[in-house]
């Protein structure tokens, strides 16, 4: 089968290299996955360099969040288990964590509906416990991760704020459903959410990006509000002022999702089907904006590395002749 594999740690574009390998060979309690599309995540460029909490031996296959088929034919939702990855024609997962693919969903948006979903509701609904009515600011609204926190946002009632980075990626959040766009090459994000607020500021911050989004989040957090910290794909780890908190009464909350994998799974599952039942009613629906073949999938993690993404890019090995559809 075809696969791409990291031999050496770098940028994507030049640490993949796509290769005819075995197909890989199930352990206990896993299954062999046909690979019908696999989301492209940044933690994919993190572990191509070398920089995830998550370091598989090399070589290894990234790919972390795909829709696969099973050898008796379902469509199901998997998190691959390295270094057996989802950019190849066939994966391994482990069998007790399979979920069904929402019949709602193509391939290509059933395995986007996985970690970046999960993480907003546990983020949104589990950790800062979002209220009908409060107001949720959303840091890079337009990409992966914030597309799913926008999309979850206004299916609990929310008034949605999204922070951006250029006219298009607006233009995308605002198709999403964001109340406000706010594009922060342009305008100043901290007046701006002060005056669509009425100087009150957000009750959830939802961030995925530190650095200086989290600055600015934390001089328009509400009285009693709540700043989510999901990642830090801007590549700097802002450290907390206490008493900043402490002073303005907020909260900030830490979310690694994958702990639930393990501390409980059953919360897990129990979100899966949220998720079914809201995709079902056409309350979220994954921002696939690009589905490309196998053969490119270096050059489209390389693009999310870079940022200059929106939505999801998933890969999918049924497309022919190179061409994206």
């Amino acid at each position: 089968m075809q696969a791409w594999q990291v031999h050496q740690n770098g940028e994507p574009a030049e640490a993949m290299r796509l290769q005819e390998v075995d197909r890989p060979t199930p352990g206990d309690g896993q299954v062999l996955l046909k690979v019908r599309a696999a989301n492209i995540n940044f933690p994919d460029a993190l572990m191509c360099r070398g920089q995830y909490q998550v370091r598989p031996p090399l070589p290894f296959t990234p790919g972390v969040e795909i829709c696969g088929e099973t050898e008796d034919g379902r469509r199901v939702i998997a998190t691959p288990a390295l270094p057996h990855g989802g950019f190849a024609e066939y994966a391994v997962a482990d069998a007790a964590a399979l979920l069904p693919a929402p019949e709602a969903l193509d391939d290509a948006e059933a395995a986007a509906l996985h970690i970046g979903y999960q993480t907003g509701w546990f983020g949104l609904h589990r950790r800062a416990r979002l209220e009908v009515g409060e107001t949720l600011l959303v840091h890079a609204a337009a990409g992966g991760v914030g597309s799913a926190a926008v999309q979850l946002g206004k299916a609990a009632g929310a008034t949605v704020i999204g922070v951006v980075g250029g006219a298009d990626k607006a233009a995308v959040a605002r198709e999403l459903g964001c109340d406000v766009v706010i594009d922060r090459r342009a305008e100043d994000v901290i007046g701006a959410v002060k005056e669509a607020t009425g100087g009150r500021g957000a009750d959830v911050i939802y961030d995925p990006v530190g650095g200086e989004a989290y600055t600015q989040s934390t001089k328009v957090v509400a009285f009693e509000g709540r700043i989510v910290v999901v990642g830090f794909a801007s590549g700097s780890i802002p450290s907390a002022a206490l008493n900043h908190a402490l002073v303005k009464n907020y909260g900030i909350l830490g979310l690694h999702w994958g702990l639930y994998n393990t501390k409980n799974p059953k919360l897990v599952l129990h979100c899966h089907e949220q998720l079914t039942e809201l995709a079902a009613r056409g309350a979220i629906k994954p921002l696939v904006s690009e589905r490309v073949p196998l053969s490119g999938a270096a050059a489209a993690v390389q693009r999310v590395a870079d940022g200059v993404t929106t939505g999801r890019i998933a890969v999918v090995p049924t497309l022919e002749n190179g061409a994206a559809a």
